[in-house]
């Protein structure tokens, strides 16, 4: 049987990364090892397919910025039209991956399998993680089964949809988790074996497109906390926001001086979203002031995804409702 041929793309981060001792898995510099180099580390990816690799960016995913997604995004679909790729691996820095995979999983128009993976512990770590994440990423990109499942989250032997994989934990080799739904499968020696699918819309039947945009709306993210009287609701009106995404508490409970000054932002025509700081559970239809004043609850999205999913949906359109059901639907 012919191998599938699976291309890689390197965007840096700690999977690329480079420390001063083998002992050292923080105070690394991240995206420090060019991309024909981590396939030269992990040999048995012959064995598995074809590879090839291209470098995106060489970054520590905390400077990951709009410009480099949408350029990642055109680059995707560039390689999945081709009748010689029958899959891509994104290898990222695992701070911001969370939401360049769902801005893919909205953004890519296919059903051949994106894979996104990363590490823990840099290359030049005792016991990185990396090599085994690389190759088990490419193990899921070559399977079948992978085909339609929108963009996947591959590390630790788990393999997450885009939507609802999230960074649990600041250093632990098993991080990323999906805590409202679960993992949709496994990779256990060398054979990925899926469980679950995703059901909300993706890729194929995506309706955004980012081809040819150059840029994002800008959309700042506001953490919720006691006290809270609304000053950065002030703040990021002046800065020119066009959405907000308040991270509130519980399912998405607002301080009243907060609504306040919110109210008057969606006055201004600036959408609101209504998510929590909360690590799992949906944010749904609570006080009915939040309606009166068109907060848009962010169902199971957390702050950061959310904000992807508003920024794409502004660029299609300000209408409040329009906007509701999109929330919906993805």
């Amino acid at each position: 049987m012919k191998k599938k041929h699976i291309h890689i793309l390197a965007t840096g981060g700690t999977i690329a990364g480079q420390a001063a001792s083998e002992t050292a898995t923080t105070g690394y510099q991240a995206g420090a090892i060019g991309v024909e180099e981590l396939l030269a580390a992990v040999p048995e990816l012959r064995d598995v397919a074809e590879v090839s690799g291209e470098t995106i960016a060489a970054i520590d995913s905390k400077d990951m910025t709009s410009e480099i997604w949408l350029h990642l995004a055109v680059r995707t679909q560039e390689l999945l039209q081709r009748d010689d790729v029958d899959g891509v691996v994104i290898t990222h820095g695992t701070d911001t991956l969370e939401e360049t995979a769902y801005f893919l999983h909205l953004t890519v128009h296919s059903d051949k399998p994106v894979v996104l993976t990363g590490a823990m512990r840099p290359a030049t770590a005792l016991s990185a993680d990396g090599p085994m994440n690389l190759l088990q990423a490419v193990l899921v990109a070559a399977d079948p089964e992978a085909c339609g499942c929108g963009v996947l989250v591959v590390l630790n032997g788990r393999i997450d949809g885009a939507r609802e994989v999230t960074k649990m934990h600041t250093t632990a080799l098993d991080t990323f988790q999906s805590p409202e739904t679960g993992a949709l499968g496994t990779v256990q020696d060398g054979q990925p074996v899926f469980y679950h699918i995703p059901l909300r819309a993706h890729t194929v039947d995506s309706e955004f497109a980012v081809t040819r945009q150059t840029k994002l709306p800008k959309v700042a993210i506001l953490y919720g906390h006691a006290d809270d009287d609304g000053f950065l609701v002030k703040a990021a009106c002046e800065a020119g926001v066009k959405g907000i995404v308040y991270a509130g508490m519980g399912n998405g409970s607002i301080p009243w001086p907060v609504v306040q000054e919110l109210t008057k932002a969606v006055g201004q025509g600036v959408l609101v979203v209504r998510s929590t700081r909360g690590a799992a559970g949906r944010v749904v239809y609570a006080e009915e002031v939040y309606e009166d004043f068109a907060f848009i609850p962010s169902d199971t999205l957390n702050p950061q995804k959310a904000r992807v999913l508003l920024q794409l949906a502004l660029l299609q359109t300000h209408k409040h409702e329009e906007i509701r059901a999109m929330f919906a639907r993805y």
